[in-house]
């Protein structure tokens, strides 16, 4: 093991005493792109890197080699999620660094693993995250022979794609039980749970075939919309796909603002619906068990008899009637399709007895509370293969560990 000496920097600590210190600003250039996200084609020719994971594509490139993209702001800022090669376009605020003077792969393991605890000390946080310049090109190395740094990379390399493989068969397992989810969902509440009932046409083309007992009927015959202003001392409220309604602060994935002054805000009582009515088509809406306000956008419905179980209809409309509610919806664009109230109103719901409803639902919950808890056993396995890989890389280019003689 070789002679060690203290870099002097708390996330990085013992360094290799041969390895020689140097900044980023010496080893690269460092510019920002020059197209805006209003190029995006989804249709383009060429890559076009925005200030996430996110890949776009526009109608031309305006770079043409290797690069290392790094968000300059946004939620992402300071993370490092590309290192490309060829043809690409580059959003305004995503710095690109260029012209290495160094092993490139050894510059994109350092900085994405080291990088973003420099932004985390909270140096360059205001109202919206965002990474100074003189922060990047600032930023310290701690650099091996080249010879060393090409055997490390080469390493590195091969033991990540060994973890991304995991990583990739256990995203598939989810997807797997996520698409068994859906259709668990959609058989129990269009055919019931029994397979020995006589079936009918249900006349609902999106629908099929439904047990004869059943009834149809239009939602605006159950449901009436009743949106009061928000009362004062109640909780924000969010609308997920993923979970329906839920209390916002339950979440740090949600980066919509709340608004400063909420006095508009809906009024939301537990057993009512919700519907982001942007939204809808990509069932972004539920059954609230929860009191709390909502953005004055949504729509809030209550239910006007006992004849629909709040909890039926909200498995039923998540799951079953997205396409529809995409095909009612009408805007310029599909970030902004609004859902019409009168179209919602109107359009056509199975609604089994009451008592098997509340069937329906007993096994649903019991049954999707069983998926997704195989589901967040494959959750965490991916946030121990990530921690990993982040270790791994953490050890090896800052010379903790050498690579282990072939």
């Amino acid at each position: 093991m070789s002679e060690m000496k203290d870099s002097e920097i708390d996330t990085i600590g013992l360094v290799p005493e041969s390895w020689k210190e140097t900044r980023l600003k010496y080893l690269c250039e460092v510019q920002t792109g020059n197209e805006d996200t209003q190029n995006a084609n989804p249709d383009g020719q060429y890559p076009f890197y925005v200030r996430s994971p996110i890949i776009e594509h526009c109608d031309r490139f305006t770079f043409d080699g290797e690069g290392i993209l790094v968000a300059g702001d946004g939620a992402g800022a300071g993370r490092i999620f590309h290192h490309v090669y060829g043809k690409y376009a580059v959003h305004q605020r995503v710095y690109r660094l260029s012209d290495f003077k160094f092993n490139a792969d050894f510059i994109h393991y350092y900085l994405s693993n080291l990088f973003p605890h420099e932004m985390d000390k909270g140096s360059a946080q205001s109202t919206v995250p965002s990474m100074r310049l003189p922060m990047l090109l600032n930023f310290k190395f701690f650099l091996p022979a080249i010879d060393e740094a090409k055997k490390i990379t080469l390493f590195l390399d091969s033991k990540c794609a060994e973890i991304d493989s995991l990583v990739a068969d256990i995203q598939s397992e989810i997807e797997t039980l996520e698409e068994y989810k859906r259709s668990v969902i959609t058989e129990a509440v269009t055919q019931g749970l029994s397979r020995e009932v006589e079936m009918k046409d249900s006349g609902i083309e999106w629908i099929g075939m439904i047990p004869k007992h059943w009834k149809i009927d239009k939602i605006k015959y159950h449901l009436r919309r009743n949106e009061l202003r928000n009362p004062g001392n109640v909780q924000v409220l969010s609308v997920y796909r993923e979970f329906g309604v839920i209390p916002k602060e339950s979440r740090d994935d949600n980066h919509n603002v709340t608004s400063e002054d909420t006095s508009k805000y809906k009024y939301v009582k537990p057993g009512v619906l919700v519907i982001n009515k942007m939204k809808a088509w990509q069932g972004s809406m539920g059954v609230s068990e929860y009191e709390g306000i909502v953005s004055p956008a949504y729509f809030i419905y209550e239910f006007t008899d006992n004849v629909v179980v709040g909890k039926y209809l909200h498995y039923l409309l998540r799951n079953v009637y997205k396409d529809e509610f995409r095909r009612i919806s009408g805007g310029i664009r599909e970030g902004q399709w609004d859902l019409p109230a009168a179209g919602f109103e109107s359009e056509y719901i199975t609604i089994p007895p009451v008592k098997e409803q509340q069937d329906i639902v007993f096994y649903l919950d019991e049954t999707i509370a069983n998926i997704e808890e195989i589901i967040s056993m494959k959750q965490e396995q991916l946030s121990t293969l990530e921690e990993y890989k982040k270790s791994v890389i953490y050890e090896y280019v800052t010379g903790k560990k050498e690579v282990p003689l072939s």
